[in-house]
């Protein structure tokens, strides 16, 4: 009798080791979540300067994992842009100065490339909980009416962290430049100083545009589990 309950205490622990290694090697291909943080704008009243005059800004995203080294990721965010021309280092036509503030509505996509292979297992790997990574992609800029509305292309160029605090959740911080193709970002009332070309010079190409950043702090949530029997190849 001893020797069956042995017998059946081992085949426990075998099947909980088995199950625990199993859980250690769950992967999931996809995570949503949200984000919040600041925005500020760079152009013709700002040269230089970053983190002036922030505003804040709040979006979702989606990431679609590709393996622990690559991933693309999708969001949707508005943030909050302002900007004065007495900021600027330079004098403007006639000696006028203005202000502007506006809200802008991103859409982008972007590829991701971590430093590290980030997953919550397979350690025997050297996956990481833990990892920066670079971010590069395009994006649709819109701004809305009272101000002249607006709809151009942008850039997004920029770096993160990312760290797993649980199994299917992630958090983390990223900062991006947005590169416009507009000059117009900072446009004003018509009967003030035009922003967007107040010397009545034309630019091409990234010439004389504005760019945004937003820098935000994000969590999300892993969703679809990868099916390994589906893929014997795993990640």
């Amino acid at each position: 009798m001893a020797s069956v309950h042995k017998t059946f205490i081992l085949v426990l622990l075998i099947v909980a080791a088995h199950g625990y290694a199993n859980a250690q090697d769950e992967q999931y291909k996809m995570e949503i979540g949200g984000m919040v943080g600041g925005s500020f704008y760079m152009g013709d009243a700002n040269f230089s300067v970053p983190f002036k005059h922030i505003g804040l800004m709040g979006g979702f995203l989606w990431r679609y994992t590709f393996n622990p080294h690559i991933a693309v990721k999708a969001d949707l965010a508005m943030g909050r842009i302002s900007g004065k021309s007495e900021d600027a280092a330079t004098e403007f036509p006639y000696g006028r100065q203005t202000t502007f503030s506006r809200n802008l509505y991103d859409l982008g996509a972007q590829f991701e490339c971590n430093f590290w292979g980030y997953s919550w297992g397979e350690k025997f790997k050297g996956y990481r909980r833990f990892t920066p990574y670079i971010v590069g992609g395009i994006g649709l800029t819109f701004a809305p009416a009272p101000l002249e509305r607006l709809c151009t292309v942008n850039f997004p160029l920029g770096v993160g962290l990312k760290y797993k605090v649980g199994r299917r959740v992630n958090i983390g911080c990223e900062f991006t430049m947005r590169f416009s193709l507009s000059d117009k970002l900072d446009v004003t009332r018509n009967d003030e100083l035009q922003l967007d070309d107040p010397y009545l010079i034309k630019g091409s190409g990234f010439k004389n545009k504005d760019c945004y950043s937003f820098t935000a702090i994000f969590i999300t949530y892993d969703i679809f589990k990868i099916c390994k029997e589906c893929n014997p190849g795993g990640m």
